[in-house]
């Protein structure tokens, strides 16, 4: 009887992780594990050259305050559907005078596994106060801010911003990469699909400029200009399109190939 507990226990646990879906509502398939083969994968840096790397789950300077499993060195790594199609994004916004920044791409499931340790170490806030400082920790994976899986770990999403190359400065986007809260959607203080700009507040008071507002929008315009889809939830993330490997999490770490 004891050892059916645990069973069952063990079940609704993998259920919640992701790694038992439930089929039909009844039946749980087998666990999909994640894929170790890196041969579809390119470094970044030797497609698009010109690129700027801050990798910010090899340092401290993350919502966990330490570096994360699986960042091995501080590079970037994605398929090369998507770094072919991220080096027609950095020709368009270079003509503009920008270069791209690179905060996150490639994601190992080792990492999103670490991201959801932490989140479950309710008392672990060492990073609040920079990333979270009004969502209760509790709360993280009731508001999606947290989950088991990541379209990261699928090999061709890619968190980033635009470099000015005149005044040698990070865009001013109105928020930080990883700020967890409304200010980080995309409709922040204006409409996304006709780049209007409204300068609506947050619940928190807070708003961004008019010219905030527009430089998410060139960042926005360019990805999706060349196949890249955003999310409603955070301007610096975009997933491409036509992805190949839709349903594929990988595991192997960041690191030079």
């Amino acid at each position: 009887m004891k050892n059916c507990k645990r069973l069952i226990l063990s079940i609704l646990f993998l259920m919640c992780m992701g790694w038992l879906p439930l089929v039909n509502g009844q039946e749980l398939k087998e666990a999909v594990l994640p894929e170790k083969d890196a041969s579809q994968f390119v470094n970044i840096t030797d497609v698009v050259p010109d690129v700027i790397l801050e990798i910010r789950y090899f340092g401290t300077y993350n919502f966990v305050g330490k570096r994360i499993a699986g960042y091995l060195q501080p590079t970037a790594l994605l398929t090369k559907r998507a770094a072919d199609s991220l080096r027609a994004v950095s020709d368009d916004v270079m003509k503009m005078g920008y270069r791209l920044k690179i905060y996150d791409a490639y994601r190992p499931q080792m990492a999103v596994d670490h991201f959801v340790r932490w989140a479950s170490d309710i008392p672990d806030t060492l990073m609040r106060r920079y990333f979270y400082p009004e969502v209760d920790k509790s709360l993280l994976f009731v508001q999606d801010y947290i989950a088991a899986k990541s379209g990261h770990t699928r090999g061709s999403t890619v968190d980033l911003t635009l470099f000015d190359m005149t005044t040698e400065k990070e865009v001013d986007m109105g928020g930080t990469f990883d700020w967890f809260g409304v200010e980080s959607h995309p409709d922040f203080g204006g409409n996304p699909e006709t780049g209007k700009y409204t300068g609506k507040a947050s619940p928190a008071g807070r708003t961004i400029t008019e010219e905030q507002f527009r430089n998410r929008m060139i960042l926005r315009a360019a990805m999706m200009r060349h196949g890249f889809k955003p999310i409603d939830s955070e301007w610096w993330h975009f997933t491409l399109k036509d992805e190949p490997f839709p349903s594929t999490y990988f595991e192997f770490p960041v690191k030079e190939l």
